[in-house]
């Protein structure tokens, strides 16, 4: 298959391939502290056991990430290096996270049994993750097509992310919830989750061809030390890892499950309203997916950058003025609430800002591969690649930090824990649906206009400053901006044809 054609086939089919794998991720990133708030009762030392796993899960994966992207490194199979990890990955997660979100445990036993099944999801989610967009440098080396695959693969990842995002609390909270109780429902839709997921990647194992020539190089041993010099080797990796977890954590409090509790108590315990929040508030963000190409070919990433910024600025401005200075549902203006529309309009603003930033750390991230082989002599896709992935995760992590101190400082379980009882009452079948709404309907009554504010101060003002923080830091500190890396490309290019003559 000539490159051309090859190309626009793998155009189609890699993309396709992560639909499946972003529900995964939406479904346990967004969505699984909420399922926990929501559907056990627990106590303070639960919640922060809890927390604890999460975080400690994310920091074994400090290791896990990099030591799976040399395992990568050294297959060498008739089905190249990527696909037998894509495989074995996704299966095996599909299989974690039906068990993670059926299981009926609750109290302690439930934390020993989260502890286990979330510290497996990150083992078996590494697997496909890395290997996946670990696949990306072997697609293409010119830097118009990666931006391409990049910003491609992406939209799809958005599509299957923003798909999970608006039906899973629309089926979950509220009247519209799967067999009348979230309990039920997240279990039947993890469940839809674990057949798509390794259904979508077949596009991928049976639809992508990347370019095999590492099978010809010798395979590199495992090594730690090989790891951490790789990592720790390249200057502009480690200054675009910081960079990007600190984008990361800002662009995750919202989606943490702080937005979905705020909008619950402020407006409502109706999961429409939560995917009506986030399906506005992402829809824009399809404009850069899209167009992402060829903006890149015109605008230059830093320039990108600092009107992306001023994007995001007039977005949280619009989220923080009407909701401190309105009430719910003082004015409705076509229907809806005024308070809760503009609200929605300023994270459409600031979700454009965010979302055109992942894209262009993405990118700045596996431009360091060519950058190492410039500097080492090595490119070390894997390693490299699955800082991606480590810093996603670590983000997470630190965002349900964030999420459960947040509650627990402003007395958040107290009625989590109440709503939870009654929605596993309904599940059992000891109150009616009808009952379980009106009593959460009356419980939320109580919540104070301090908790509530305090809900939106954390998922307004600490994005902001971490996000103002990414922007001065990218500029001061990462130098592999166009001129720079195509001049690295072509230096590479002598080299290669240097040692062919």
């Amino acid at each position: 298959m000539d490159e051309t054609k090859r190309n626009k086939q793998n155009l189609i089919m890699f993309p396709l391939g992560t639909v499946g794998r972003d529900m995964v991720y939406n479904l346990v990133n967004n969505f699984l502290l909420t399922f926990v708030l929501f559907t056990r009762e627990l106590t303070a030392g639960q919640l922060s056991a809890i927390t604890a796993i999460m975080v400690g899960a994310r920091l074994f994966d400090a290791l896990n990430d990099p030591i799976m992207g040399n395992i990568i490194e050294r297959t060498r199979t008739k089905h190249g290096k990527f696909k037998p990890w894509i495989f074995a990955g996704m299966i095996s997660t599909s299989l974690v996270i039906y068990a993670a979100f059926n299981v009926k445990l609750q109290g302690w036993s439930f934390v020993w049994f989260f502890g286990l099944i979330y510290f497996l999801f990150s083992i078996t989610y590494t697997m496909g993750d890395i290997s996946y967009w670990g696949m990306i440098p072997s697609l293409s080396a010119d830097g118009d097509a990666r931006n391409t695959f990049t910003a491609r693969a992406t939209l799809f990842a958005g599509i299957g992310g923003t798909t999970a995002g608006i039906l899973i609390p629309m089926l979950t909270t509220g009247a519209n919830a799967i067999g009348g109780s979230t309990t039920v429902a997240y279990g039947r839709i993890a469940l839809a989750i674990a057949i798509l997921c390794p259904a979508f990647l077949c596009f991928v194992l049976f639809g992508v061809h990347e370019d095999r020539s590492y099978n010809d190089e010798p395979v590199p041993p495992v090594s730690f030390k090989k790891i951490w010099t790789t990592i720790t080797g390249n200057d502009q990796l480690l200054w675009i890892a910081l960079i990007f977890l600190i984008h990361e954590i800002s662009n995750a409090i919202i989606l943490s499950g702080v937005g979905s509790t705020y909008i619950y108590f402020e407006f409502g315990y109706e999961g429409g309203l939560y995917s009506l929040f986030t399906t506005i508030g992402m829809s824009v963000t399809a404009l850069l997916m899209i167009f992402y190409p060829a903006i890149s070919r015109k605008v230059p990433r830093k320039k990108l950058m600092k009107i992306l910024l001023r994007v995001a600025l007039a977005g949280y401005a619009i989220m923080l003025v009407p909701g401190v200075l309105m009430h719910a549902g003082a004015m409705k203006v076509l229907g809806m609430d005024l308070k809760f529309l503009l609200i929605t309009i300023g994270y459409m603003l600031a979700n454009f800002g965010q979302y055109g930033y992942y894209l262009i750390l993405m990118i700045s991230v596996i431009n360091t591969v060519e950058y190492n082989e410039y500097i080492h002599g090595t490119r070390d896709e894997g390693i490299i690649t699955s800082m991606r992935p480590f810093l996603t995760k670590l983000a997470s992590a630190l965002t349900v930090v964030i999420a459960s101190t947040t509650y627990m400082l402003t007395g958040v379980t107290k009625y989590t824990n109440q709503i939870s009882s009654l929605e596993n009452a309904t599940a059992a079948g000891h109150i009616t649906e009808a009952e379980k709404l009106s009593q959460i309907h009356e419980l939320l009554q109580g919540v104070t206009h301090g908790q509530s504010m305090g809900l939106l101060l954390v998922m307004i003002v600490l994005p902001l400053v971490l996000l103002v923080t990414t922007y001065l830091l990218y500029m001061k500190h990462y130098k592999l901006d166009e001129p720079e890396f195509d001049r690295i490309c072509a230096e590479l290019k002598v080299r290669r044809e240097g040692k062919k003559a």
